[in-house]
């Protein structure tokens, strides 16, 4: 199994080596602070303001980095008491974690699969009203495009924040051994839990003179997405998705894929 896991590497290849698999892993992927702090420096300036009528947070990694990003602005006892006046919905279990640990009352949790279309689904079933609202939505890595576009449409003037950027590995020489393994058909899993990975393999492909190869590869492999949001990066590219796990996480991703494969090749 080929996953191009980051952050949580070590766990994912012990959860497939615990399903009998061989583990390659590729990280395809690395969190870079943001370049520019207006954002941020905007964010707190409404927030202590008390401009902001609804908070939105997409990921624990970025609720993180923006308590830190918003300590040259105000204090952090400032940050939690400001934000605790807010309405807050959580894009599932990660910022919740993060929101949790600051002690920031949390309004809406959105159910799996935690795209967002749960999350305009949460704020229409319990009306919420958005018109003439000032919503901050923390993004991470790229812009929320359907989100924002949905908050919009119903009439909320929405604040992103963007804290961190999503920047291929300093060392890309494992992306460029697994497109090879791909190409070699020495793999019969692959495992995607971002769309990003998605994004950042063909770019790398497409360096190497070996996005075609690639293709061909992905369309006799098992390729195993995450989620729905995962699932449309790849079919951006025209990758068939043969399976998503019944929950959105690793644990469920790897087992259920080793399953797939098991039935599929007997």
């Amino acid at each position: 199994m080929l996953s191009f896991e980051s952050r949580r590497s070590a766990e994912i290849a012990l959860l497939i080596e615990n399903c009998g698999g061989r583990a390659i892993v590729a990280p395809a992927t690395r969190e870079v602070p943001a370049e520019s702090s207006d954002d941020v420096a905007r964010f707190a300036a409404e927030l202590m303001q008390e401009k902001i009528d609804l908070a939105i947070f997409l990921t624990g990694v970025g609720t993180r980095a923006l308590a830190r990003a918003i300590e040259p602005f105000c204090a952090h006892e400032q940050f939690v008491a400001s934000l605790s006046r807010v309405a807050v919905l959580a894009r599932g279990p990660k910022p919740v974690a993060a929101l949790k640990e600051f002690g920031i009352p949390i309004r809406w949790n959105v159910p799996e699969p935690n795209t967002w279309r749960e999350i305009l689904q949460v704020l229409d079933v319990n009306k919420v009203p958005l018109q003439g609202q000032r919503v901050a939505v923390q993004e991470y890595g790229v812009p929320s495009k359907h989100l924002v576009h949905g908050l919009e449409e119903r009439g909320a003037e929405v604040l992103s924040v963007h804290v961190y950027d999503w920047a291929l590995p300093e060392d890309t020489a494992p992306l460029r051994n697994a497109i090879e393994s791909l190409a070699g058909a020495s793999v019969d899993v692959v495992l995607f839990t971002a769309a990003i990975q998605v994004h950042h393999l063909l770019q790398v492909a497409e360096e190497m003179g070996s996005r075609d190869s690639l293709l061909t590869a992905l369309h006799r492999t098992v390729v195993a997405s995450i989620g729905p949001v995962t699932s449309e990066a790849l079919a951006e590219y025209g990758i068939a998705v043969s399976m998503e796990p019944t929950h959105p996480k690793m644990g469920f991703l790897v087992r259920e894929a080793a399953e797939f494969e098991a039935v599929s090749n007997p």
